[in-house]
């Protein structure tokens, strides 16, 4: 494994991660703290998103915006992701972690993260394979 394809799959690792730590509190409603869901959605999209520029060895922006990040990856890559959630996700990178002048997220706002977060990091799982 090349060095590139071992750093991706550490990118890959931690969003598989975030994910499965977002589901885990969607498992429990007792323990279920909308916003943290939502930001873990969040949190694995971008580094499954930020894993394709790892394998690839493209440098990425530093950014939490998905539609960003999106759009600087290569056109065939971009074409193999369908998302439509990618804008509603980003907003959970600020939204979620501090209070503010937006509605604090529910259970219906964390159980769209994570299935939009799930889609991502499966579409991303697909193209990394080596």
């Amino acid at each position: 494994m090349s060095a590139a394809e071992s750093e991706a799959e550490r990118w890959l690792r931690y969003a598989r991660e975030d994910l499965r730590t977002a589901q885990a509190l969607l498992r429990d409603p007792e323990s279920l703290i909308p916003r943290h869901a939502c930001w873990l959605a969040q949190q694995a999209t971008e580094k499954a998103i930020k894993t394709l520029f790892v394998r690839a060895q493209i440098d990425f922006p530093r950014t939490h915006d998905l539609d960003l990040l999106w759009s600087k990856l290569p056109a065939a890559t971009r074409a193999a992701i369908q998302s439509d959630a990618l804008a509603e996700l980003s907003e959970w990178a600020v939204e979620s972690r501090y209070p503010g002048d937006w509605p604090d997220a529910d259970a219906a706002d964390a159980r769209a993260a994570v299935a939009a977060a799930a889609n991502v990091c499966a579409q991303v799982e697909h193209l990394a394979r080596p």
